[in-house]
């Protein structure tokens, strides 16, 4: 990776410091503003480690919406998510105050925004599957922050996808050959730390950690994320962080990704994959 990379020095500093919750709306109208064409992956990846909250449609345009009268929208219809198949405020504890749904079309079926840039700082692609149709929500609970200004906490987010059968196989056979080139990535670069700019290294990982645990596949991925440490001394800096993970599961012809808040724990993660698993059988090709 280039000394000078910027993605690579904003993530650097994101990691160093506390990350403060923007409110609902400014969140909202950030991943709004983001289209395909004009966020780079490695922007994408940053925001989505360092904010749960981001990783909400944080690299997608609005999506097409079919003219009510074409050909094409009977297609679309056919291939709907409907959106009570999707985690619900009901389905968390404490009450989560505000849910947030996209819809969009011919999506692709993305996993950890950082595991893009590993791939692509090895001059290797992602291939991610394309989905048909797909909703996404984040559970959002807002809090009182510094100097007693609300901010949103994510507590859940979730992308919902709808695929032909075969892609969804695919998906799964394919994962340990997308992990395998990062099981130990050394990202190197610049960072300003107490008022100076010093090079560092982290070291990240991923890992799946379980198989199986619910709906027809699944699998837990684990990213982590050891400290940053100074390349000139071997000193470390800043904070360290702990271990994120994602659960990914597919129901007949849908396949859910799913995130926690970022202190969650991976039994949270598991049973939020489950109560999942119950919203999607009604509504899979073929059902539960």
């Amino acid at each position: 990776m280039r000394d000078d990379d910027p993605a690579f020095i904003d993530l650097m500093q994101r990691e160093l410091h506390t990350v403060r919750w923007p409110e609902p709306a400014e969140l909202r109208a950030r991943a709004r503003r983001r289209s395909r064409r004009t966020v780079a992956a490695a922007a994408a990846a940053v925001l989505a480690l360092t904010s749960g909250a981001a990783f909400v449609a944080a690299d997608r345009g609005t999506p097409p919406v079919p003219a009510a009268a074409s050909p094409s929208a009977t297609a679309w219809r056919a291939t709907d998510v409907p959106a009570d198949a999707l985690l619900q405020p009901s389905d968390l504890r404490p009450a989560v105050t505000t849910p947030w749904s996209e819809a969009y079309l011919g999506e692709e079926i993305r996993l950890d925004r950082m595991l893009e840039v590993c791939r692509q700082d090895q001059g290797l692609g992602t291939g991610w599957t394309r989905s048909r149709y797909s909703r996404s929500v984040s559970l959002v609970r807002e809090r009182r922050g510094t100097g007693g200004q609300p901010e949103g906490q994510v507590l859940a987010s979730q992308d919902l996808h709808r695929l032909a059968p075969e892609d969804g196989e695919r998906l799964f056979d394919g994962l340990p050959a997308l992990l395998a080139p990062c099981r130990t990535w050394r990202a190197t670069g610049p960072v300003e730390w107490r008022n100076r700019t010093v090079q560092a290294e982290v070291v990240h990982s991923w890992q799946e950690v379980d198989r199986g645990f619910a709906g027809d596949e699944s699998v837990i991925l684990r990213h982590t994320v050891e400290r940053a440490r100074r390349l000139d001394t071997g000193a470390p800096i800043g904070d360290p962080s702990g271990p994120r993970e994602q659960a990914v599961v597919r129901v007949g012809d849908l396949v859910t990704v799913l995130s926690t808040r970022v202190d969650g724990s991976e039994a949270e993660l598991r049973e939020l994959a489950r109560v999942a698993v119950r919203r999607m059988c009604v509504a899979a090709h073929p059902g539960c």
